[in-house]
């Protein structure tokens, strides 16, 4: 029996499911390795196959193109007519296509298409495997681009990323400015990056790299896979991030889009060839009516094939040490999960699942861990599948981490929904905690999704338009003092009870008070919300800049304490009418006053006996609280009879109204 069947009896009605969608992807690793005779990265090779290619002696253009009938390249060389110097020709009857030029036939810079012909039609279109695509900046049409520079020469050669916690900054490249432009490779490595890192983070989630033809889509439009965006610099410059991040000890992962691509077929590969289906599914299966895309044919080889050579590349080349797959959800299920209740086990077995696209996620895990094993995969997941974060050996997808995309929701629910005095602590930490045992997950308070247009992040459902008129110290009013101190609590307790790591999308941390708006016709293509205001963190006469450093104190807490991820969460009290929480994480106490009103003398918990100190308090004047303990002083248990066989003694605390604590109990040759 498999090992996610024996943790979970809930699970064992279900049993051939779970064995069948297993064997399946035993089946399918079997006929791709030719019956382990490859490895799975032997076989993820399709980039250094496909697409352009110098050699010492020549250029070799490949694509796969079953449909074709002729195709020719076209570009600067020759004037972009066809000619029969650039004609390619097909390999048997395997699909692919082959050309071989002379080193003097192509130049580095150079621009370049294909032009396919079909049954009844042709077009131009940018190769599937092309690593390289640039947009003119007056007609906006996208081409390839012929690059051979001079190698990359890595400054760090290996790494190793920080897991204990794992704590990440998700961020997009081109909107991580100040100035009201699209940013640059190069500028966020050296202005974005620093910051990074002072605030105690140490992994970079980065949008938007995969190339797309539309700006405002976050990225998640797909169009070249294997090419990153040209908007924010060349291949060499995001190396150059890579790198840099790697020196300060951050990790750097990919936002990795392969649950959908863009309908274009000039730029994508919505019609490559004359077959609409060439990678996609067919019939109503193959667009995403919702997302307006294309949805990839996972039972095919060759898409699979494309699909983990596209993880391997962006491995190998850049050095990326993982990915967050985006809508794994909608990967999983042939309705995508739309409209999808998902209230009881039976849900994720009732037929309604898409193995193709499960085994498929399985496979890119196995390889991507065979080719870096300390690789980090995250699944963006929604419906809650059991054993997406399980190991593959147990009958898990292999995925390392989940999404725990149940907190941020749960936290729109109650600011919205519930008055102060209704936040019950019980509640909110069953919320944070409720996890599948042996499935790590990411918690966050919230992250790009909240932060868009049409949405609102925490700060600004807290305190609305009163931020703009009272965030300077001292000028506080009402609202914004209570969306600090609920700001820093949110993140401080949603941090604390981490199952795997904590995740913030850049400026969320110090309360950016705008949306992210990406230039459109309807704003009249403005950058003026596509950015970050770092100013009004950095000055100090802001509240910004305290709400920026409370979150870099509390990282730096959990990031310095050994062991934290490994230690668990204990609850020792929890009083829905008192509004308070407590508990531990190995020497560290948690304490947070929820009430809006009622603070609290001499309340006593049961801890281990010894003594205690704060380090870190949310009411603290440097992070715009009140300063109302003495935050110097050394707490002592005191002792109780009935407690002494169990080594515990009472800790009586004054908590204040809407505040937090954290304690760390002394060693005792301290004391």
């Amino acid at each position: 029996m498999l090992q996610l069947l024996r943790s979970d009896r809930w699970l064992r009605p279900f049993a051939s499911a779970i064995e069948g969608r297993h064997e399946w992807y035993l089946h399918k690793k079997a006929e791709l390795t030719h019956n382990g005779r490859k490895t799975l990265s032997d076989v993820a090779t399709g980039h250094l196959y496909y697409g352009l290619h110098r050699t010492p002696r020549q250029w070799v253009f490949r694509e796969w193109a079953p449909n074709a009938t002729a195709i020719y390249l076209i570009g600067d060389f020759n004037g972009w007519q066809e000619t029969e110097d650039f004609r390619l020709q097909p390999l048997g009857d395997s699909g692919n296509w082959e050309i071989k030029l002379p080193a003097r036939a192509l130049s580095h810079g150079q621009l370049y298409k294909m032009s396919v012909h079909w049954p009844g039609g042709q077009g131009e279109r940018i190769p599937a495997w092309c690593r390289r695509v640039v947009q003119d900046d007056h007609t906006k049409l996208f081409s390839a681009q012929v690059w051979a520079p001079e190698p990359y020469q890595w400054q760090v050669k290996k790494f190793r990323p920080k897991r204990d916690p794992l704590l990440i900054y998700e961020c997009h490249v081109g909107m991580a400015q100040d100035a009201e432009k699209v940013g640059t490779y190069n500028e966020f490595r050296e202005l974005v990056l620093p910051r990074i890192v002072r605030a105690g983070y140490n992994c970079i989630q980065i949008m938007a790299i995969q190339e797309h033809p539309y700006y405002g889509s976050f990225g998640y439009h797909v169009s070249s896979f294997f090419a990153p965006s040209s908007r924010c610099g060349t291949p060499e410059e995001l190396k150059a991030l890579i790198d840099a991040a790697h020196a300060q000890g951050v990790s750097v992962i990919m936002d990795m889009v392969q649950s959908h691509a863009v309908k274009n077929e000039n730029e994508g590969l919505g019609n490559l060839c004359g077959d609409p289906c060439q990678y996609f599914y067919q019939g109503g299966k193959r667009e995403h009516s919702q997302w307006d895309s294309l949805c990839f044919d996972y039972g095919k080889n060759q898409v699979i094939h494309f699909l983990l050579s596209n993880c391997k590349y962006w491995l190998e080349e850049y050095r990326f040490d993982g990915f967050r797959f985006d809508g794994v959800t909608s990967m999983l299920y042939h309705s995508h999960g739309l409209g999808e209740s998902f209230n009881g086990y039976g849900d994720y077995y009732n037929g309604g699942q898409d193995d193709n696209a499960i085994c498929y996620l399985t496979l890119a895990n196995d390889l991507i861990h065979e080719v870096n094993p300390r690789a980090i995969t995250i699944a963006e997941e929604v419906s809650g599948m059991p054993g997406l974060a399980a190991p593959i050996k147990h009958g898990g997808y292999g995925f390392d981490y989940r999404m725990a995309m149940n907190i941020p929701d749960y936290w729109i629910k109650i600011i919205k929904e519930r008055k102060d005095e209704d936040w019950h602590p019980s509640g909110i930490f069953w919320e944070l905690t409720n996890r599948r045992r042996g499935e790590a997950t990411i918690s966050y308070a919230e992250s790009h999704d909240q932060a868009l247009v049409g949405d609102k992040t925490i700060i600004f459902r807290l305190i609305d338009a009163d931020m703009y008129w009272h965030f300077r110290r001292g000028d506080e009013n009402a609202a914004a003092h209570r969306g600090i101190a609920l700001h820093k609590m949110i993140r401080l307790v949603t941090a604390s009870t981490i199952c795997g790591g904590y995740l913030n999308f850049m400026g969320n941390e110090f309360g950016h008070p705008e949306w992210i708006d990406f230039p459109r016709e309807g704003n009249g293509w403005s950058h003026k919300y596509a950015r970050r205001q770092w100013n009004l963190v950095d000055n100090p006469d802001l509240c910004y800049h305290l709400l920026g450093d409370f979150d870099a104190a509390m990282l730096h807490l959990l990031g310095q304490t050994p062991k934290f991820q490994r230690t668990p969460v204990q609850e020792i009290w929890h009083n829905d009418g008192d509004q308070i929480l407590a508990f531990t994480r190995g020497d560290l106490l948690f304490v947070f006053n929820w009430s809006p009103t009622r603070s609290f003398s001499d309340y006593g918990f049961m801890v281990p006996e010894g003594s205690y100190e704060v380090v870190l308090n949310t009411d603290d004047p440097a992070f715009g609280g009140f300063g109302s303990t003495d935050d110097t002083l050394t707490h002592f248990t005191t002792s109780d009879p009935l407690l002494a066989p169990q080594h515990k003694g009472w800790l009586k605390l004054y908590i204040p109204a809407r505040s937090a604590v954290v304690l760390r109990k002394r060693d005792a040759s301290m004391d």
